[in-house]
C-alpha cells in the first residue's frame, strides 16, 4: 500500500496463521486430520492468501461457506480438498465434480436430487453428511423421537448411487461456552453423533472421516477429535483466551488521525448529538466508520490505541469516520496511527463494546479496507 493512501488498514500476519496452525496441529492425535476454515474470506484474513498457506504448511482440507466461495479458491491455483458447508443448487452438481469440490449433505431430498444430477452425467460426487445433533440448523434431524427416521434416511443416503460418503459431521453449539449446563449440552451432542454414525454403520453405511471438533471443541473437548478438527476462529488467534495453546491474533485493524480540533466546553459532537464537551477538547477525527467495519452500538463505549495511551471514542460512529478525544495524547498528532485492535487493543474490549462477539469483527471489516500482509 503507498504510504500516501494510508487511510484505513488491516495488517494480516500469515506468520502468525502459520504459527497457529502449527501449534492447534501439535494438539492433535496421533492421525487426525486438519480442515482449516476460510469461509467468509477467511474471517476477514482474506481466504486466498491464508488458503495457500494452509496447503503449503501440509493441512489437509478447508471449509468455505458456499460454491463462489470454492471457485474462488480452485481459480486461484488451491488444489486441495474443499468442503462447502451451505447449500448448492443440484444444477451445479457438474461444477461441484468437475472441481474436485466436496458438497455438504444435510437431508434425504438433497441427496437424491445429487444422485439423480451425478447420474445424468456418469460421474460421482464426493459428499460429508450433516447430522443435526442440537444446533436445529442444517443436518439430518436426529434427535429424540427423530433418532431411528434419522438413521433410516442416513442409510437411505448411503446406497444411493454416484455419491461418495467420504465423511459425516455435526456442529457443535456451545462447546466454547463455560457451564456445567454447556458441558452437558456438547456432551449429549457427541454421543447423539456417535450413536447414530454406529446405527448407521450396523446398516452398512462407511464414514472415512467423522468430524464436529470446532474451535471450542478443540480446545475443551480433545476426545471428540475423532478423524478431522474444523478450527475456524483459532486459527486466527482469536477464542484462546486462557492461552492453553500460545496462538497469536493476526490481524491488526488500524486507522489515521485526518484532522484536530479543539472545542470549549458544551460542544455537541457527532448525530444526534448524543456527545457533549465537559472541558476544552483536543478532538481527533479518525478516518474509519460503520462502512469499514467499526460498529455503531460501539459509539461512546470504547477506546483506542494512540501514542502513549488510549483515546476514548465520543460521539456517534459516523460511516466514514469517527471522533475521539486526545486531550490527554499530546503526542498524537494529524496522521498518527491508531489501533483498533491488535497487539495493543483488545478485540474483546471492542466485541463487547458492540455486545457481539470477535467473529462478528474479524468479519466485518469491509472489502474497502486494504489487506496488508506481513
Amino acid at each position: 500500500m503507498n504510504d500516501l493512501q494510508k487511510r484505513t488498514w488491516a495488517e494480516i500476519s500469515l506468520d502468525g496463521i502459520r504459527h497457529n496452525y502449527e501449534a492447534i496441529r501439535r494438539h492433535l492425535p496421533q492421525g487426525c486430520r486438519f480442515l482449516g476454515v476460510v469461509k467468509a474470506d477467511a474471517y476477514g484474513h482474506g481466504a486466498l492468501p491464508v488458503a495457500k498457506l494452509l496447503q503449503e504448511a501440509g493441512a489437509d482440507y478447508l471449509a468455505v461457506s458456499c460454491l463462489d466461495e470454492a471457485l474462488e479458491l480452485r481459480d486461484g491455483g488451491v488444489s486441495m480438498p474443499i468442503l462447502i458447508l451451505g447449500h448448492t443448487p443440484r444444477e451445479y452438481t457438474e461444477t461441484l465434480i468437475d472441481r474436485g469440490i466436496t458438497q455438504t449433505v444435510s437431508a434425504l431430498a438433497k441427496a437424491r436430487e445429487y444422485s439423480a444430477a451425478a447420474a445424468a452425467l456418469g460421474k460421482t460426487l464426493r459428499v460429508h453428511l450433516k447430522l443435526d445433533t442440537g444446533m436445529s440448523r442444517l443436518g439430518f434431524l436426529c434427535a429424540g423421537s427423530y433418532f431411528d427416521t434419522g438413521v433410516e434416511n442416513v442409510a437411505q443416503t448411503c446406497a444411493l448411487p454416484n455419491l461418495e460418503i467420504e465423511g459425516v459431521y455435526t456442529h457443535f453449539a456451545v462447546s466454547d461456552e463455560p457451564g456445567a449446563d454447556n458441558e452437558a449440552y456438547t456432551r449429549a451432542q457427541f454421543r447423539l453423533f456417535c450413536d447414530v454414525i454406529a446405527a448407521a454403520e450396523a446398516r452398512g453405511c462407511r464414514f472415512p472421516i467423522r468430524h464436529c471438533a470446532n474451535s471450542g471443541a478443540v480446545l475443551n473437548y480433545p476426545e471428540m477429535m475423532l478423524d478431522m478438527v474444523r478450527p475456524g476462529l483459532l486459527l486466527y488467534g482469536y477464542g484462546d483466551r486462557e492461552g492453553k495453546l500460545g496462538l497469536r491474533p493476526c490481524m491488526r485493524l488500524v486507522t489515521t488521525v485526518s484532522t484536530i480540533k479543539y472545542y470549549e466546553p458544551g460542544t455537541c459532537v457527532s448525530y444526534g448529538r448524543r456527545f457533549v464537551t465537559a472541558r476544552r477538547t483536543r478532538m481527533g477525527v479518525l478516518a474509519i466508520g460503520y462502512a469499514d467495519g467499526l460498529p455503531r452500538l460501539c459509539s461512546g463505549r470504547c477506546s483506542f490505541a494512540a501514542g502513549g495511551g488510549f483515546a476514548p471514542q465520543v460521539g456517534s460512529i459516523c460511516m466514514d469516520m469517527c471522533m475521539a478525544d486526545l486531550t490527554d495524547l499530546p503526542e498524537v498528532q494529524v496522521g498518527s496511527e491508531v489501533e483498533l485492535f491488535g497487539g495493543r487493543s483488545s478485540i474483546y474490549a471492542l466485541s463487547d463494546a458492540a455486545q457481539t462477539i470477535p467473529y462478528e469483527l474479524l468479519c466485518a471489516v469491509s472489502k474497502r479496507v486494504p489487506r496488508v500482509y506481513l
